[in-house]
């Protein structure tokens, strides 16, 4: 591995509620199960990890009990904290609604890990090393008091750290003024198509991934996430390729796109080419959702079998369909 992965992103604790649909507006559902885990950027931390890419939290975190969930479960994934804990406020938390077909709705309430400081940037810039990978979501894009920071913080990273944008679900919100900067100096982007679409105002993965290069320019990958049918892929410099997903029976979506994001760049840092890694990342988003939970991404010996044929030990309903 080269480098480490550094998360400029919102580790934060997710509420699943499992339920047959999510309600109309004014409606009311019952939950047939409710779990308390730690989600967000820690999905992404988590999947890397998993796949031997050290991994460093530089968010912002609170005090109190969600920010120290928070604290444990990255200490038990081996994931070192950067920052010291926020005195005044709790890290915030996530409602995550996933239905019986594994898709998942989210509402957000942003804590601590929403008010990243100048003198927090100057830490993460002193604690950077040549080779690390930088990954920045649109969550923190969108905060009010992180954008600002975050995107000023991104244009003084040093040539020799690559930078990954995630635009998330909120992109929409994102200033101009703070994405437009992001945008400038991100060597590759990821992003579903959903937010593809928000990005580029085209529907399918093909346009959306054309859209972006083109904006983006030859020096930035893009990747456009579009579930089961895999993704399609413009690495630096290349051809458009599209890289078709595995066949599982999914059971939660939930933390998906993270897995994959993880994955690509723990397999992008072990040398391998974007091609592969992206094949790769395919595999692992597929295994992910195959287990309840958000931080499902494969071990290396797990995603290996994943590929060779095996099912996921513990799935529900099977393994790949060749």
């Amino acid at each position: 591995m080269s480098g480490r992965l550094v998360l400029l992103g919102n580790a934060i604790v997710d509420l699943v509620m499992r339920v047959p649909e999510v309600p109309e507006r004014g409606g009311d559902t019952v939950s047939t199960d409710t779990t308390f885990t730690t989600g967000g950027g820690f999905n992404v931390l988590v999947a890397a990890h998993r796949l031997g890419l050290p991994a460093l939290y530089a968010g912002a975190h609170g005090t109190g009990p969600f920010a120290d969930r928070v604290r444990a479960d990255l200490a038990h994934e081996g994931i070192e904290v950067l920052l010291p804990p926020l005195a005044d406020t709790d890290t915030g938390f996530c409602v995550a609604f996933v239905d019986d077909g594994g898709e998942r709705t989210f509402a957000t309430s942003p804590g601590a890990e929403a008010r990243l400081t100048e003198a927090d940037a100057a830490t993460v810039l002193a604690a950077l090393r040549p080779g690390d990978l930088v990954q920045v979501s649109g969550y923190g894009l969108a905060y009010p008091v992180n954008g600002p920071v975050l995107a000023s913080l991104i244009t003084r990273l040093p040539d020799d750290v690559r930078v990954f944008l995630d635009p998330g679900p909120l992109v929409a919100d994102i200033p101009p003024d703070v994405l437009e900067p992001v945008l400038a100096r991100c060597d590759w982007i990821t992003c579903n198509q959903r937010e593809g679409r928000l990005l580029t105002g085209l529907d399918d993965a093909p346009p959306i991934a054309a859209a972006l290069a083109a904006r983006l320019g030859p020096d930035t990958g893009v990747i456009v996430r579009a579930d089961a049918a895999g993704c399609r892929l413009v690495p630096p410099g290349g051809e458009a390729v599209h890289l078709p997903g595995r066949r599982v029976t999914a059971v939660d979506s939930n933390g998906a796109g993270d897995a994959h994001t993880g994955a690509f760049l723990a397999l992008l840092a072990s040398g391998l080419p974007p091609v592969e890694a992206a094949r790769g990342a395919n595999a692992a988003a597929a295994f992910a959702v195959t287990r309840h939970g958000p931080a499902t991404g494969p071990t290396r010996g797990e995603l290996r079998g994943f590929l060779d044929g095996d099912p996921p030990s513990g799935a529900e309903g099977g393994g790949p369909v060749p």
